[in-house]
Protein backbone atom coordinates (compact mmCIF):
# COMPACT_ATOMS: atom_id res chain seq x y z
CA UNK A 1 0.00 0.00 0.00
CA UNK A 2 1.35 3.43 -0.91
CA UNK A 3 2.26 5.90 1.82
CA UNK A 4 -0.13 8.41 0.24
CA UNK A 5 -3.18 6.14 0.59
CA UNK A 6 -4.36 7.79 3.81
CA UNK A 7 -3.97 11.25 2.30
CA UNK A 8 -5.55 10.16 -0.99
CA UNK A 9 -8.47 8.51 0.79
CA UNK A 10 -9.08 11.66 2.83
CA UNK A 11 -9.09 13.70 -0.38
CA UNK A 12 -11.45 11.19 -2.04
CA UNK A 13 -13.86 11.31 0.91
CA UNK A 14 -13.69 15.09 0.99
CA UNK A 15 -14.51 15.30 -2.72
CA UNK A 16 -17.31 12.76 -2.36
CA UNK A 17 -18.83 14.75 0.49
CA UNK A 18 -18.46 18.04 -1.35
CA UNK A 19 -20.06 16.55 -4.46
CA UNK A 20 -23.04 15.36 -2.39
CA UNK A 21 -23.25 18.80 -0.78
CA UNK A 22 -23.19 20.50 -4.19
CA UNK A 23 -26.09 18.36 -5.41
CA UNK A 24 -27.97 19.01 -2.16
CA UNK A 25 -27.46 22.76 -2.54
CA UNK A 26 -28.64 22.63 -6.15
CA UNK A 27 -31.78 20.76 -5.09
CA UNK A 28 -32.51 23.37 -2.43
CA UNK A 29 -31.93 26.23 -4.87
CA UNK A 30 -34.42 24.61 -7.22
CA UNK A 31 -36.97 24.17 -4.41
CA UNK A 32 -36.86 20.38 -4.12
CA UNK A 33 -35.92 17.90 -1.45
CA UNK A 34 -33.01 15.62 -2.26
CA UNK A 35 -35.41 12.69 -2.56
CA UNK A 36 -37.73 14.44 -5.00
CA UNK A 37 -34.78 15.61 -7.09
CA UNK A 38 -33.28 12.13 -7.24
CA UNK A 39 -36.62 10.63 -8.29
CA UNK A 40 -37.21 13.26 -10.97
CA UNK A 41 -33.64 12.86 -12.16
CA UNK A 42 -33.99 9.07 -12.44
CA UNK A 43 -37.25 9.37 -14.37
CA UNK A 44 -35.84 12.01 -16.73
CA UNK A 45 -32.68 9.98 -17.28
CA UNK A 46 -34.68 6.81 -18.02
CA UNK A 47 -37.43 8.29 -20.15
CA UNK A 48 -41.19 8.12 -19.81
CA UNK A 49 -42.35 5.42 -17.47
CA UNK A 50 -39.59 4.41 -15.10
CA UNK A 51 -39.77 1.20 -13.07
CA UNK A 52 -39.63 1.81 -9.32
CA UNK A 53 -36.72 -0.63 -9.05
CA UNK A 54 -34.80 1.45 -11.56
CA UNK A 55 -35.57 4.64 -9.66
CA UNK A 56 -34.37 3.03 -6.45
CA UNK A 57 -31.10 1.81 -8.00
CA UNK A 58 -30.40 5.06 -9.84
CA UNK A 59 -31.37 7.33 -6.97
CA UNK A 60 -29.60 5.45 -4.19
CA UNK A 61 -32.60 6.09 -1.94
CA UNK A 62 -33.70 3.64 0.70
CA UNK A 63 -36.93 1.88 -0.27
CA UNK A 64 -38.95 3.52 2.53
CA UNK A 65 -37.57 6.99 1.73
CA UNK A 66 -38.31 6.54 -1.96
CA UNK A 67 -41.85 5.31 -1.31
CA UNK A 68 -42.55 8.22 1.02
CA UNK A 69 -41.26 10.73 -1.53
CA UNK A 70 -43.22 9.06 -4.34
CA UNK A 71 -46.45 9.25 -2.31
CA UNK A 72 -45.83 12.93 -1.62
CA UNK A 73 -45.07 13.68 -5.27
CA UNK A 74 -48.15 11.73 -6.33
CA UNK A 75 -50.30 13.72 -3.87
CA UNK A 76 -48.85 16.94 -5.31
CA UNK A 77 -49.81 15.83 -8.82
CA UNK A 78 -46.27 15.55 -10.16
CA UNK A 79 -46.48 11.86 -11.03
CA UNK A 80 -48.66 8.81 -10.99
CA UNK A 81 -47.86 5.16 -10.44
CA UNK A 82 -48.99 2.44 -12.81
CA UNK A 83 -49.08 -1.29 -12.04
CA UNK A 84 -47.40 -3.33 -14.75
CA UNK A 85 -47.96 -6.79 -13.35
CA UNK A 86 -47.57 -8.38 -9.96
CA UNK A 87 -45.95 -5.98 -7.56
CA UNK A 88 -44.15 -4.10 -10.35
CA UNK A 89 -44.98 -0.44 -10.83
CA UNK A 90 -43.72 2.35 -13.00
CA UNK A 91 -43.72 6.06 -12.28
CA UNK A 92 -44.94 8.46 -14.95
CA UNK A 93 -44.71 12.24 -14.84
CA UNK A 94 -47.91 14.19 -15.22
CA UNK A 95 -47.91 17.38 -17.27
CA UNK A 96 -47.23 19.28 -14.04
CA UNK A 97 -44.45 16.82 -13.25
CA UNK A 98 -42.91 17.31 -16.68
CA UNK A 99 -42.94 21.06 -16.17
CA UNK A 100 -41.36 20.64 -12.73
CA UNK A 101 -38.73 18.31 -14.16
CA UNK A 102 -37.83 20.82 -16.87
CA UNK A 103 -37.26 23.49 -14.21
CA UNK A 104 -35.24 21.19 -11.94
CA UNK A 105 -33.83 17.76 -12.84
CA UNK A 106 -33.37 18.51 -16.52
CA UNK A 107 -31.30 21.55 -15.56
CA UNK A 108 -29.05 19.33 -13.44
CA UNK A 109 -28.71 16.84 -16.30
CA UNK A 110 -27.79 19.71 -18.62
CA UNK A 111 -25.11 20.94 -16.21
CA UNK A 112 -23.60 17.46 -16.06
CA UNK A 113 -23.72 17.10 -19.84
CA UNK A 114 -22.08 20.51 -20.27
CA UNK A 115 -19.24 19.52 -17.92
CA UNK A 116 -18.64 16.23 -19.75
CA UNK A 117 -18.77 18.11 -23.06
CA UNK A 118 -15.81 20.22 -21.90
CA UNK A 119 -13.73 17.10 -21.28
CA UNK A 120 -12.01 15.11 -23.98
CA UNK A 121 -13.42 11.70 -24.85
CA UNK A 122 -10.38 10.16 -23.19
CA UNK A 123 -10.95 12.11 -19.96
CA UNK A 124 -14.59 11.03 -19.81
CA UNK A 125 -13.70 7.39 -20.47
CA UNK A 126 -10.91 7.45 -17.89
CA UNK A 127 -13.12 9.08 -15.25
CA UNK A 128 -15.87 6.53 -15.83
CA UNK A 129 -13.41 3.64 -15.95
CA UNK A 130 -11.80 4.56 -12.65
CA UNK A 131 -15.12 5.30 -10.97
CA UNK A 132 -16.49 1.93 -12.07
CA UNK A 133 -13.28 0.19 -11.01
CA UNK A 134 -13.55 1.73 -7.54
CA UNK A 135 -17.25 0.85 -7.25
CA UNK A 136 -16.72 -2.75 -8.33
CA UNK A 137 -13.78 -3.16 -5.97
CA UNK A 138 -15.73 -1.69 -3.09
CA UNK A 139 -18.78 -3.90 -3.77
CA UNK A 140 -16.61 -7.02 -3.96
CA UNK A 141 -14.86 -6.27 -0.68
CA UNK A 142 -18.01 -5.08 1.10
CA UNK A 143 -19.76 -8.33 0.17
CA UNK A 144 -17.12 -10.13 2.24
CA UNK A 145 -17.94 -8.17 5.40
Amino acid sequence: MKDTTGKDLKRFNYLLGETEAAYHEASLRLGLSDSAMRILYAICDSGDGCALGTIRRHSGLAKQTMNSALRKMEAQGALYLESVGGKEKTAHLTEAGKALAEKTAVRILNIENDIFACWSDEEVKEYLRLTEQFLNGFRKRAAQL
